[in-house]
C-alpha cells in the first residue's frame, strides 16, 4: 500500500487510483492510442479506459500479449472496445507503418497516450543504431516523438470534426533529474565509452518533458484544441526493472510497502486523459494526479526546441 495519502489541488493522491480518478466520466465516443499496453501501468490504462466507455487501440510489439490482455479485459468489461495493433517503438519503419495504417483507416484519434518505455537497461542500440533508451522512450520518443508527429494530422481532424479536445500525455519520470550534466547529449547520444545506464534513462525522460513543452508550444501557436502534458507515474514494480534482477526483486519484496501498485501507477496518465480538471491544460507535468515541477532542464524552453530539431533529424533520416 503506498504510504503517502496527502491529497493535492485535484483532490486526489499518490495512493489514488486510475478508477477513482476517473470516476463518473464518460468516455464513450473518444477513441484512445496506448503505446506499451500489453503490460503493467498500460494494461491497466487500457482497462480504466475503456471502463469509461473509450475505443482504446492498444499499440503493441507483442500481439500474442496484446491479444491475451484484451481477451482478459473482455471478460470483466464484455462491452469494451478495443483493438490491437503491433508498434514497435524501437524501429521507425514500424512506427511509420503502424502510423500509416491508423491514418488510412479512417478511425478518429481523440487521445495518445505514450506511454511505453524501458529503464536503465544496458548499453545497446535499436534497429536504426540510436542508443535503445533515446530511441525507445524519446524517439520512440525518437519513436514516440515520430509516432505523435506522423498522428497529429488525424488528431487535428479528429479535434475539429468533433469540436472535442484532442489530449497527447507523455509519460515521463522523476528520473529526468539525474541526467549528464548537459542533460541532453547531443553529440554523444551512441557514445558507448562515456554511457551510464542511469543518466542514460535520466536524459530519454527529460526528452519526454522538453517533447511535451515544445510540442505544446507549437499547437498553441497553431490554435489548435490539442493539449501536450508530461507526467511521472510514480514508483512501480514493472517489468522496466527486468534489466536489473536484484532490484527488482528487492522492489518486489518490499514494494507493496514503499511503492505505488498498478492501479495507482496508472492514475496520473488517466486522469491527464480524461478529467476535466485538466481540460484546456497544456505543457504541464503532473504527478500523483496533480500539477507539478520539473527541473529547471525541464523547463528550458530552447533546450525544447534544440530537441525538436535534433529530434526531427534524426528521425528524417531513418
Amino acid at each position: 500500500m503506498w504510504i503517502f495519502g496527502w491529497k493535492g489541488q485535484s483532490g486526489f493522491s499518490a495512493r489514488s487510483t486510475a478508477e477513482e480518478v476517473t470516476q463518473g466520466i464518460d468516455g464513450t465516443g473518444l477513441t484512445a492510442i496506448v503505446t506499451g499496453s500489453s503490460s503493467g501501468i498500460g494494461v491497466e490504462t487500457t482497462r480504466v479506459l475503456a471502463l469509461r466507455g473509450v475505443h482504446v487501440i492498444m499499440a503493441v510489439r507483442n500481439m500474442d500479449a496484446g491479444r491475451n490482455v484484451k481477451e482478459q479485459i473482455l471478460k470483466e468489461i464484455p462491452n469494451a472496445k478495443i483493438d490491437v495493433m503491433q508498434l514497435d517503438l524501437s524501429s521507425m519503419g514500424s512506427v511509420r507503418k503502424f502510423a500509416s495504417e491508423y491514418n488510412e483507416s479512417g478511425l478518429p484519434l481523440n487521445l495518445l497516450i505514450n506511454n511505453a518505455g524501458v529503464m536503465a537497461s544496458p548499453f545497446m542500440l535499436s534497429q536504426d543504431n540510436i542508443e535503445l533508451q533515446f530511441a525507445t522512450n524519446h524517439l520512440g520518443m525518437w519513436g514516440h516523438f515520430l509516432l505523435t508527429n506522423l498522428l497529429l494530422d488525424t488528431m487535428k481532424k479528429t479535434a475539429r470534426e468533433s469540436n472535442k479536445e484532442g489530449r497527447i500525455v507523455i509519460v515521463a519520470s522523476e528520473g529526468h533529474r539525474f541526467v549528464y550534466r548537459e542533460g541532453i547529449r547531443f553529440d554523444k547520444i551512441n557514445d558507448e565509452s562515456g554511457y551510464n545506464m542511469l543518466f542514460a534513462y535520466g536524459q530519454s525522460k527529460l526528452a519526454n518533458i522538453l517533447h511535451a513543452n515544445e510540442l505544446a508550444r507549437r499547437l498553441k501557436e497553431e490554435g489548435v484544441e490539442i493539449t501536450a502534458n508530461s507526467l511521472h507515474p510514480g514508483a512501480i514494480v514493472t517489468n522496466l526493472l527486468r534489466h536489473h534482477s536484484f532490484i527488482s526483486v528487492i522492489a518486489s519484496t518490499l514494494g507493496k510497502y514503499v511503492l505505488k501498485n498498478v492501479h495507482q501507477g496508472a492514475a496520473t496518465q488517466c486522469y491527464v486523459a480524461l478529467h476535466p480538471q485538466v481540460k484546456e491544460v497544456s505543457g504541464e507535468y503532473f504527478m500523483d494526479s496533480n500539477e507539478a515541477k520539473g527541473s529547471s532542464q525541464a523547463n528550458d524552453a530552447e533546450l525544447a526546441k534544440k530537441l525538436w530539431d535534433f529530434s526531427l533529424s534524426l528521425t528524417s533520416q531513418n
